[in-house]
């Protein structure tokens, strides 16, 4: 079974890619004025913990398009997904849908989440610690009422 895409997950597909697409331009036009040494760790409290040289900024873009599209591709075999309810002809459109969507939330969180920390680390600044507390939130906060969503729908 396939679980089309509404509007709301069409959006936040187009929001990833603006993203993606945004921070390679933002660091193509400003790799003249990138410092040769970034941030290359944050610790929890987003202190500097390592300083690489500006090249390695090009791994953060490149693992989140891949974390992008391989989420992409989950989204379409909802069959292998860990739904933690038991799926039945009944309930089977409602409960895929809901993990499509919060997959698709989630999908946003975590290129969001790259694309700021790349930033970070071209400004050679530590991260703020709400950047991670919010992050982080906001992924588990999409799990949890995904999950009461799903027991509500079997």
């Amino acid at each position: 079974m396939r679980v089309k895409n509404n509007i709301f997950d069409i959006i936040l597909n187009i929001l990833c890619v603006v993203l993606l697409l945004g921070v390679v331009i933002y660091l193509i036009i400003r790799w003249s004025s990138i410092p040769d040494q970034v941030p290359g760790h944050f610790n929890i409290s987003g202190e500097i913990t390592r300083w690489d040289s500006k090249g390695s900024l090009i791994a953060m873009p490149i693992i989140a398009v891949v974390l992008y599209i391989g989420m992409t591709i989950l989204e379409q075999f909802p069959q292998v997904w860990n739904t933690g309810v038991r799926v039945t002809q009944e309930n089977m459109f409602r409960v895929y849908k809901i993990l499509k969507h919060m997959i698709s939330v989630i999908k946003l969180l975590i290129v969001a989440t790259f694309v700021s920390i790349t930033i970070f680390q071209s400004l050679a600044i530590g991260l703020p610690t709400w950047l991670l507390i919010m992050f982080i939130s906001l992924i588990f906060g999409t799990v949890v009422i995904n999950i009461v969503r799903l027991v509500k729908a079997r």
